[in-house]
């Protein structure tokens, strides 16, 4: 089976090893060919294929022209190589779910729209996310009369959205995309070295206010907490001056090299924190959970089922004050935060890698023989 996949993921082309380079070592072991159109990389382009079976094409285009792209570069490698079905990761104007429905609508291979989350649901942190959730129900509404289904990559939040949309239930199809390589992110005794720490894009919907905020009124056994931040974007500058205004003592890195080093920053800290609005995962935290670090986090994504039933963390609301509690509820509590990391690390064993991806890889097979 092939795949033609459009995606905005651009780090593999110019040769940043991240999640999605990793997913698609063991994609290359269940598909014969996949292509993968990618918008244009902001830098220069230093890799095209991996893995031997996975063929990356960057666009020579703005976003503003991605759509039409899509479709023509999309029907040349269809008329190339084939493919059995076009995958279209679809997030902001969607235009690679309308190349996409071109493309399919003109030769005939069914496509797949693949929803990881919405900005705005379930909580809208500007106006610019309650924007972008409409344009979201507009695309949706249209791909309904041409996408052959929708993936989504959680049970709970966005099934729940698409049905309130007009979506019939039998298009939508939940195929994980949290993948965590156990072997790298597995719990190893290891001093802690910082109380709370937050790994992401530093963005609005990532909540760095009210984690801010949180933290200069929280204190561990009566001292105030250490705190690491892993992450650069627009935000970095505000968060920074935010810190030193409340006497948040903070230690900023931009970018960690490697997962192994992401792994220790895990281990090294004694909770992770997540205060999303909005989210399709988040990997970071159960890639700490997985290390044996429990996490503190808005019900978003997959958190909301994971941490229900408290075993393995704490969620708190979209405030700040119960962000605070909660955090203080692990911190100050060293045996429970202990058998939280014992839990966190039997509940991350059901995002293992090669599994979790067997189990996509094995949907979309289904899904094409359903449309052959």
């Amino acid at each position: 089976m092939r795949l033609l996949m459009v995606s905005g993921d651009r780090q593999v082309v110019v040769g940043e090893q991240g999640p999605f380079y990793a997913m698609q070592r063991e994609f290359s072991r269940h598909f014969e060919r996949i292509d993968v159109l990618v918008p244009k990389p902001d830098r220069p382009v230093c890799l095209t294929t991996i893995w031997d079976r996975v063929h990356f094409h960057p666009a020579p285009v703005q976003r503003v022209g991605m759509a039409p792209w899509i479709a023509r570069e999309g029907a040349r490698l269809l008329n190339s190589y084939g493919a059995d079905l076009i995958v279209s990761h679809d997030y902001g104007w969607f235009y690679n779910g309308i190349g996409s429905a071109w493309l399919s609508q003109a030769s005939g291979v069914p496509y797949l729209s693949e929803l990881h989350h919405v900005p705005g649901h379930p909580v809208a942190a500007n106006l610019k996310e309650r924007f972008d959730k409409a344009i979201a129900q507009v695309y949706v509404r249209w791909a309904c009369e041409r996408a052959k289904a929708f993936r989504v990559v959680n049970h709970d939040e966005m099934p729940a959205l698409l049905r309130s949309w007009g979506v019939p239930a039998g298009m939508i199809r939940v195929l994980p995309s949290l993948y965590i390589d156990l072997d790298t992110f597995r719990p190893v005794p290891t001093p802690s070295e910082v109380d709370v720490l937050y790994v992401g894009r530093m963005v609005e919907n990532k909540g760095l206010d009210r984690i801010v905020a949180a933290l200069q009124h929280l204190r561990v056994a009566g001292r105030t907490p250490r705190v690491r931040l892993i992450g650069k974007g627009p935000l970095q500058a505000q968060v920074r001056a935010d810190c030193a205004r409340r006497g948040v003592a903070a230690q900023f890195i931009d970018w960690v090299a490697s997962p192994a080093e992401l792994a220790e920053h895990y281990r090294r800290a004694k909770v992770v924190v997540c205060a999303s609005t909005c989210e399709g995962g988040p990997r970071f935290t159960v890639e700490a959970m997985a290390c044996g670090t429990p996490v503190v986090s808005t019900p978003v994504g997959v958190m909301t089922s994971l941490l229900a039933d408290g075993a393995c963390g704490r969620l708190c609301g979209f405030d700040t004050e119960s962000l605070r509690m909660e955090l203080s509820t692990l911190l100050n509590n060293d045996e429970l935060r202990r058998s939280s990391g014992l839990a966190a690390v039997e509940r991350a064993q059901q995002f293992e890698y090669s599994r979790v991806l067997r189990g996509y890889a094995d949907g979309l097979k289904r899904l094409a023989e359903e449309s052959a």
